[in-house]
């Protein structure tokens, strides 16, 4: 069964150095980011007790350096479990139900990466993390992968020090408010001026709507808090005139939240930001890497040669042609020079589904649609684009 639990916020806010890079990393300042640690005393050797003894160069390693040395992938395997960090309250991304299981896209490439590297879609262990926590648990190995609709920016790729895989889902950033406010879906930002706007602290949506309303002139009144949930309930009790994330995510609210009687509204049409979404993993650990980034691509190339959980044998077999039989674990395969079984992919496809079955099973049911999208194939005139597999 799969396995949920929520974070140790306290051990999650962790070192000083982690969250002065956070801070940056999502346009705060802290001037303690670019100052030294303090150096340790070095602690008195007691007389009477006779120095450690390094070990000689020819002996092995201890347990910890072996592990180390091995790499994320190998730490994962030993444990039989991934560590995956999610939102646990993202709508249609990852969502934790009543019964206790985590649902959603986020959800679902967690699992896709469980079922390539143990073969096993449910050897799961999900870590519900807030916006402030997210990275770092990817910094600290709380998590071995983070797939909690993170956007992939400049500042987190460099600064913050970690790395992002392939985008999963191209979202943007949009506003909501209500229809007896005045807002429709033709309502343009400027009508937000004089309202009180709420979203998630510590994030791209934050400082997105911050700057614009700042170059638009806009007088706002900017309102956060810690998870999205506390937004969707202020916003219900009128705490809220405006709410705003990405589009993905208002959908998912107003599909799952919305009252009886009263009609959201989302806008502008276009939307405010790019905000490529995908997994985050730790940097320095090219194979680990190439794990995460081939899995979703398996999904995407399985989905342009129409290959779904039910048509593996077939693939396998090559009735879907050589890259897919190569794919599947085939004549040819490079899954086992990765450092996972031939079949990794295969059980990939087999037990999570290619791209558009993990869109269906997710957002197709809160109103999301990838048809002309930037989410379509790219043969389709999207942005999902996938490396051969050759």
């Amino acid at each position: 069964m799969t396995r949920i639990r929520t974070s140790n916020r306290r051990r999650a806010a962790g070192a000083a150095a982690a969250l002065a890079l956070i801070l940056a990393a999502c346009g705060g300042s802290d001037d303690t980011a670019d100052a030294p640690a303090a150096e340790e005393p070095a602690a008195e050797q007691p007389a009477d007790e006779p120095a450690a003894e390094e070990p000689a160069a020819d002996e092995p390693a201890d347990e910890v350096e072996v592990t180390q040395d091995g790499g994320i992938l190998a730490a994962i395997q030993a444990r039989g479990t991934l560590n995956c960090g999610v939102s646990g309250a993202a709508v249609a991304f990852s969502y934790t139900q009543a019964d206790g299981s985590m649902e959603g896209i986020d959800a679902d490439y967690c699992r896709a990466v469980a079922a390539a590297v143990l073969g096993d879609a449910e050897a799961v262990e999900f870590t519900a993390l807030t916006a402030a926590e997210r990275f770092t648990a990817v910094q600290t190995g709380a998590v071995d992968v983070l797939m909690r609709n993170s956007t992939w920016t400049q500042s987190r790729d460099t600064e913050v020090g970690m790395d992002f895989g392939p985008t999963t889902y191209y979202d943007g950033q949009q506003l909501m408010g209500r229809a007896s406010d005045g807002f429709t879906a033709a309502s343009e930002v400027d009508e937000i001026d004089g309202a009180t706007v709420c979203t998630n602290a510590g994030t791209t949506t934050e400082t997105n709507i911050s700057e614009l309303a700042s170059l638009l002139g806009l007088s706002i009144t900017l309102t956060t808090f810690e998870d999205y949930d506390q937004v969707t309930e202020a916003f219900i009790a009128g705490t809220c005139d405006v709410i705003t994330t990405d589009g993905s995510g208002l959908v998912g609210r107003k599909a799952a939240q919305q009252p009886e009687g009263e009609e959201w509204v989302i806008f502008p049409a276009t939307p405010i930001s790019k905000e490529p979404l995908g997994p985050v993993y730790a940097q320095n650990d090219s194979q680990w890497a190439d794990v995460v980034n081939w899995t979703v691509y398996a999904t995407l190339i399985a989905d342009e040669n129409g290959v779904g959980s039910a048509d593996v044998d077939a693939a396998l077999a090559g009735d879907f042609g050589p890259e897919m039989a190569r794919l599947m674990g085939g004549e040819g395969e490079l899954q086992s020079v990765m450092g996972l079984s031939a079949d990794a992919f295969y059980n990939v496809i087999s037990q999570v589904g290619n791209y558009q079955e993990i869109w269906d099973a997710n957002l197709t049911p809160v109103g999301l649609v990838r048809d002309g999208s930037a989410n379509a194939l790219w043969s389709d005139g999207g942005l999902m684009y996938a490396p051969p597999a050759r």
